[in-house]
């Protein structure tokens, strides 16, 4: 299960309604072993596209070199998907490579009915994809 605070809730999905219509991404750290969720990274699509999301090698590279400075880890990569349901794809699949970390997507697409956004969470091990539950709270 993800817990998670409503304001990071708040912040990913404000996240991809402002890049729409191209794909948001980004990740939340948060100290190491622990699991939760602290620190909101947004960071720049370097696709710059509506299907596709890529983090930028140095930005990346930056960011892990943050984390590890201040003793964090990725819990939460996120993205968005501009106009299919919030699952990942099998890009997305593929380059998941954080096997302790909670993938977010993010729909800001409207097809099918339930409102302006889906916020789904899953676990990708070795290509295996399972959906979890989402608990959203106040403070931790």
């Amino acid at each position: 299960m993800l817990t998670i605070t409503q304001a990071l809730f708040d912040q990913i999905v404000a996240h991809a309604r402002q890049d729409h219509p191209d794909e948001a991404c980004g990740v939340v750290a948060g100290p190491v072993g622990e699991g939760r969720p602290e620190r909101f990274i947004p960071m720049l699509n370097a696709a710059r596209s509506p299907t596709f999301y890529e983090f930028d090698s140095g930005d990346l590279l930056k960011l892990y070199r943050e984390m590890d400075d201040r003793d964090e880890e990725p819990v939460v990569i996120y993205h968005s998907h501009t106009a299919t349901e919030a699952y990942p794809s099998r890009t997305d699949i593929s380059y998941a490579n954080e096997p302790g970390a909670h993938y977010v997507l993010v729909s800001t697409a409207d097809g099918d009915g339930a409102g302006p956004f889906q916020f789904r969470s899953y676990r990708i091990v070795e290509g295996e994809v399972t959906e979890e539950e989402i608990k959203v709270v106040e403070a931790y």
